[in-house]
């Protein structure tokens, strides 16, 4: 079978707020440059007051990094919707892009960016709430909004400490992967930041960077998968 592959990284950035509390978006860049990926969905891109500003400069972006912003903000300010950014290596490939409100105590959203790769990909770049309830729901909209959709990668904040529970609404279609321990970055315990895979998307090997740098950048560090799809043309 002919593949295409690709690595995709989530990060929750906190802010770009580190452990010292500093806010050092320089240092954020640094970490997502030293990943490797050819996608990068991010968590609390953009800061909570006001017209959300970014927490990441676009013009550092450009800079500093081989990424583009995709754009998903309806305000013209922030990065991202719901403080849920993506970044892409080659923006060609990028076909269309949605933002899903997603149920629950908190205000919540999703990113859908449907992808030209192999015979078509779709990335759902997420953070889910606090409680289980409300991420069972994010996810039943989630599963409800990619149904028709080929192959598709659910990536981000999941905010889930079980193995084994609070997952159901994906359980028909996607096999979720935790890469490891990426919460908290001091001395991680929890496995919150996950990849969904649904049927037609193969993982090679993922796992959570844990250098110097990231071990200091966030709360959070990031995690990547490297995947499969199945080129234009074939099918699974």
């Amino acid at each position: 079978m002919v593949e295409q592959t690709l690595r995709i990284a989530s990060y929750n950035i906190r802010k770009a707020r580190g452990l010292d509390q500093r806010r050092r978006p320089e240092r954020t860049l640094q970490v997502i440059n030293e990943l490797g990926a050819d996608v990068v969905v991010l968590q609390e891109a953009d800061r909570r007051l006001g017209a959300r500003p970014p927490a990441l400069p676009r013009r550092m972006i450009e800079a500093e990094t081989d990424f583009t912003l995709v754009e998903v903000s309806d305000n013209g300010t922030s990065l991202g919707w719901h403080g849920n950014a993506v970044l892409m290596r080659d923006a060609s490939s990028i076909a269309k892009v949605t933002r899903i409100d997603l149920p629950g105590t908190e205000p919540r959203g999703a990113v859908l960016v449907d992808l030209e790769i192999g015979g078509g990909l779709s990335v759902v770049a997420a953070h889910l709430g606090l409680l289980r309830s409300d991420r069972r729901r994010q996810l039943g909209v989630l599963a409800g909004e990619t149904a028709s959709r080929g192959p598709t990668v659910i990536a981000g904040d999941f905010n889930e400490w079980s193995h084994r529970k609070g997952l159901e609404p994906l359980s028909d279609r996607f096999a979720t992967h935790a890469p490891g321990h990426s919460y908290h970055a001091s001395r991680p315990v929890a496995s919150l930041d996950r990849f969904a895979l649904s049927h037609g998307v193969e993982l090679r090997d993922a796992g959570v960077e844990q250098g110097d740098i990231a071990r200091r950048a966030s709360d959070h560090l990031p995690v990547w998968s490297d995947i499969s799809v199945p080129d234009a043309g074939v099918t699974c």
